[in-house]
Order: structure tokens, then C-alpha cells, then sequence
């Protein structure tokens, strides 16, 4: 699972995360992709409806 904690002036923080489930099928991987980063972000930037600061923090996709 790949997750942020969203925060926005003068709101509630949000939870914004995907999951990956992996099954074991040859060629699959096993963790998260940049791609799949880049969704992520995609999707909270839609979500939270305005410019992201980002802070990677333990990510082993730097």
C-alpha cells in the first residue's frame, strides 16, 4: 500500500492511497512502480484540487 496524508489550509487532513495486491503470477511485480507513484499524485492533485508540496520520506524509489 502506498499512501499520503493530505493537508489543506483551513480543512480536515485526507488519506489519499492505493493498493497493490500481489498474487505470485510470473513477471508481476511485487511493489510499487513509478508509475504507480506517479498515479498517486495524479490522483490526490485532482482530489485535493490545487498545487502539491511533496516530501518523499522512506521511499525506496528515489
Amino acid at each position: 500500500m502506498a499512501g499520503m496524508t493530505c493537508y489543506k489550509p483551513g480543512e480536515r487532513s485526507r488519506l489519499i492511497y492505493a493498493i497493490r495486491e500481489y498474487r505470485g503470477r510470473k513477471g508481476e511485480p511485487k511493489g510499487f512502480g513509478w508509475r504507480d507513484y506517479r498515479d498517486l499524485l495524479v490522483r490526490a492533485r485532482i482530489q485535493l484540487g490545487g498545487q502539491i508540496v511533496l516530501v518523499w520520506d522512506n521511499v525506496r524509489l528515489h
